[in-house]
């Protein structure tokens, strides 16, 4: 009984992780989508236009999806594209901006979160 309660307990864990990051990067992309179209004219062929910078949100998506499906390899994923995020936006350049130093660092969490939670997983199903 005490194992199938830790199992459930790590279950909604990894669940709520993805949910969180599912729902964050949802929002970032539509921001990032929708936020540079005025300056290009604005409407449907402003946000087609504005549509690269909204790109790294969309692979966050497919990595998100990933990792429902294949919650130890799309954790790895996650980690590994957190880790770049932080890098290329906080540490590349002369910009450092807290808000988006702690945004990079929430999604190498919840990768970490995601990714440990599963080998737990597998770890207390071999016992």
């Amino acid at each position: 009984m005490e194992q199938a309660k830790q199992i459930r307990t790590v279950r909604i864990i990894q669940k709520s992780a993805m949910i969180i990051l599912l729902v964050f990067s949802l929002l970032i992309f539509v921001f990032a989508l929708l936020s540079g179209s005025e300056s290009f004219g604005g409407g449907v062929p402003g946000i087609i236009k504005n549509s690269p910078n909204s790109l790294p949100w969309l692979v966050m998506l497919v990595l998100v999806f990933i990792a429902w499906r294949n919650p130890f390899f799309g954790g790895i994923l996650i980690t590994i594209a957190g880790a770049i995020l932080t890098y290329y936006f906080n540490f590349r350049g002369g910009n450092f901006f807290l808000l988006t130093f702690i945004i990079c660092l929430l999604i190498l969490f919840l990768g970490l979160v995601i990714w440990m939670s599963e080998s737990y997983l597998k770890a207390l199903k071999k016992s």
